[in-house]
């Protein structure tokens, strides 16, 4: 048997896939029990977080059982193989062991050095043997990998290098302030009462909100948490449990929100976070703010986009036009051009190139004239219509050298510069809102609202990818390089010990069977004589057997050193149904104490 792992995460698929392939805990429970009956595999279990799903067996043939267990998350996630596929990874083997030590270091996740991994572990440990799916492969892969990431955690600053997931997201909510600062005195909303919601509410009451109001279907979670957190020793905040109908309502007082539920749809729709802004009073912070945010942003686009002649008016009444600023295009004393006859230009203000479009080339061309000049090329208006041109032969010295500057450059000089085009000032958020679903609960079409800011998985997995990682991490990877050494060497050993116990069983036989003879052939040997005797043989089998046992012990722990057990079996000739049933006791006693729970 071998160790294979087939999942996708973060780092394989982008979220819109994570999204769709997450499993429910009914999903999960289907995937281990079909896992099991599946011809391959001999024991399973599934790791299954807000970024990663991880299928990991005990199989005796590696592309059979890449293929099964591609399938089986295929089927009980609901998305196509050939769609999946892409996004799988697989590892065997030692690569599967240094997968999992590297997951549950946190050197994995999305924010680096994180500790929530950990529980997560120990939940799927828990999961596969309450449905006895884990035998003693999985059970002793799991148990040491929760082993490696106390290990780094307790040895090494890892910890500073990330933290939880919840902290980040509201780190990337008060886009460069301390929390503590960006927190205090907020209103706060949690939907669900999870693992993940119950550490957003507790990492928020630490940094000073003023309430936190709790929302979960099953009214008694909330409730409860909500009570923890308003008797909690270190913290001085409001906390109350309201019924998940009363959540549009809530959202109307709140500054933020942060939604972790087991829902396979969207819990707040965009519809419902805009009417919930709208919806904000003056003592929320965001209606009337955000109202005239939103107007005052047309008025100031009318402003400076609106065409020459019209004037735009903003929220406040005032004309937009007199904040343009001067020109003198056609405003000097006896200018041919008439500027309130030029006809307006949708988008355009008079300054630029743009403000004259629409114009007839004889208009420009008497302006043009007259700047230059003093007086107009021609001396009455050509009739409508016709297209004046400039005579080459007058302009000979002009031409000549805007035709040295071209040359020069590579183009034609530009006279004027465009002018600039004011950038829409975007309202500072009234409604923050972190969702760290899988699938997402928060529609992501909120993003595009007004005076809401919306942090997710996807952007989180978009944040973390530039997020600066600890000197102590190389450290942990040097940890999880010697465990998984030592975890390969022990795995080696403990698969070639039945083939020894065996051994020795079969030479205690041996030794029993010669013993039984001689009392046949001297019948007069009395008991001392006869334990004697037997203490002889035994020591005699045991010192033949002891170095070839130590010695092989030490090289079947060694990579490649499976072989060693086939090796014994054929040199002695051993039965392979004695050496099974040696493996099987062993795995049933170890199960009997492992099952109790996870360390």
């Amino acid at each position: 048997m071998s160790l294979l792992v087939v999942g996708l995460s973060h780092r394989s698929a982008p979220v819109s896939v994570l999204e769709r392939a997450a499993l429910n805990a009914d999903a999960q429970i289907k995937l281990l029990q079909d896992t099991v009956a599946a011809e391959p595999a001999a024991e399973a279990a599934v790791l299954a977080t807000c970024n990663r799903i991880e299928l990991y067996a005990d199989v005796d043939k590696f592309h059979a059982g890449v293929a099964e267990l591609s399938t089986l998350l295929a089927q009980h996630s609901g998305v196509g193989l050939e769609e999946l596929t892409p996004y799988l990874y697989v590892h065997y083997e030692d690569r599967a062991v240094h997968h999992l030590f590297s997951v549950a270091c946190g050197l994995d996740s999305m924010v680096v050095g994180e500790g929530q991994i950990l529980g997560q572990i120990k939940t799927a440990l828990a999961k596969a043997q309450d449905l006895h799916t884990t035998g003693r492969l999985l059970n002793d892969l799991f148990q040491q990998a929760l082993r490696v990431g106390k290990r780094a955690h307790s040895e090494t600053g890892i910890d500073r290098a990330g933290q939880s997931l919840v902290t980040f997201g509201l780190e990337q909510l008060a886009s460069g302030t301390a929390i503590e600062t960006w927190a205090r005195g907020k209103r706060a909303l949690v939907i669900g009462a999870g693992s993940m919601s119950s550490l957003a509410a507790a990492t928020l009451a630490r940094a000073g909100v003023a309430e936190i109001v709790v929302a979960n279907r099953t009214p008694d979670r909330a409730e409860r948490l909500a009570q923890i957190l308003a008797e909690g020793d270190d913290t001085d905040v409001l906390a109350r449990a309201v019924p998940m109908e009363s959540v549009p309502v809530e959202l109307t007082r709140a500054d933020v929100a942060v939604s972790c539920t087991g829902a396979t749809g969207l819990v707040l729709s965009a519809e419902a976070i805009g009417d919930a802004v709208r919806g904000r009073g003056p003592e929320g912070g965001g209606g009337s703010e955000s109202g005239s945010g939103s107007e005052g942003g047309s008025g100031s686009a009318g402003a400076h986009l609106s065409g020459a002649g019209h004037q735009a008016t903003g929220s406040g009444g005032a004309t937009a036009s007199a904040a343009l600023p001067p020109t003198s295009l056609g405003a000097e004393d006896g200018c041919p051009l008439d500027l309130t006859a030029v006809p307006a230009t949708a988008g355009f203000s008079v300054l630029g190139e743009a403000a004259v479009a629409g114009m007839a080339a004889s208009d420009l061309e008497q302006h043009a004239a007259w700047v230059d000049n003093g007086t107009s090329r021609h001396q009455s208006t050509p009739p409508a219509g016709l297209v004046s041109t400039l005579d080459p032969a007058e302009e000979t010295d002009a031409i000549a050298a805007l035709a040295a500057t071209a040359a020069v450059i590579g183009r034609v000089p530009e006279r004027r510069k465009p002018e600039p085009v004011a950038e829409i000032p975007r309202p500072e958020p009234t409604l923050f809102l972190l969702d760290l679903a899988m699938p997402r609960d928060i529609d992501a079409a909120v993003h595009r609202l007004t005076g809401v800011r919306l942090v997710d998985i996807e952007s989180l997995a978009e944040a973390s990818a530039d997020a600066p990682m600890a000197a102590d991490v190389d450290q942990v990877r040097r940890i999880v390089a010697d465990e998984v050494t030592a975890f390969g060497a022990a795995l080696r050993a403990a698969h070639i010990t039945p083939t020894v116990v065996a051994l020795r069983t079969m030479a205690a036989d041996v030794v029993a069977g010669e013993i039984a003879r001689l009392d046949g052939r001297l019948p007069g040997l009395d008991d001392k004589q006869r334990g004697e005797i037997t203490q002889t043989v035994k020591r005699v089998v045991d010192k033949l057997l002891h170095a070839p046992t130590v010695r092989i012990k030490q090289l079947a722990a060694e990579p490649g050193g499976a072989g060693y057990a086939d090796a014994l079996r054929t040199l002695f000739d051993l039965d392979p149904e004695t050496v099974a049933s040696v493996s099987r006791a062993e795995d049933s006693t170890e199960n009997n104490g492992k099952n109790r729970g996870p360390a």
